[in-house]
């Protein structure tokens, strides 16, 4: 009886300390879906770079005539060949869905953050914590910036 009381109070220690750990699976969760979403955003970045190098656009600046791709009833505007920052969410499939992602454009128009919905951005500039960062190249032969904030992703 001794050993088992014993043996039931070791595994009562080892499961309070192993608890914290676990508790906190929501934090990594989102800070796993954050990170997944600045590969997404990458790798539409790269994908529309490449359709924009096949159309003979790479080297257009924003604004400029034919500075966009079409790719069946979706047209993204480009700079230098990338995505602008507002069309960013016609580029990364489920970036639109405004159940799961809040983004929004900076006022210069060059830059995007998206956070999750569940967080009640309602600007840009309210964005500051636990967040994706797209900034537009600003010269041909340069690429976007994309960056990740997983501060206080709770």
């Amino acid at each position: 009886l001794i050993e088992l009381v014993v043996v039931i109070v070791i595994l009562g220690i080892l499961a309070v300390t192993a608890a914290p750990r676990f508790l906190n699976l929501q934090e990594d969760a989102r800070v796993s879906a954050i990170q997944g979403l600045s590969g997404a955003v990458n790798g539409a970045g790269g994908i529309v770079f490449g359709k924009s190098a096949i159309d003979g656009i790479e080297s257009l600046a924003k604004g400029a005539t034919r500075a966009s791709i079409t790719e069946g009833s979706i047209t993204i505007n480009t700079v230098f060949g990338y995505p602008t920052a507002t069309d960013l969410p016609d580029a990364v499939t489920g970036l639109d869905n405004t159940t799961d992602w809040d983004g929004y454009v900076s006022t210069d128009g060059t830059t995007y953050r998206a956070t999750f919905a569940s967080d009640s951005i309602t600007a840009y500039a309210g964005i500051t914590r636990c967040y994706v960062e797209y900034i537009e190249p600003t010269e041909s032969g340069n690429t976007p910036t994309v960056n990740v904030n997983v501060d206080n992703c709770e």
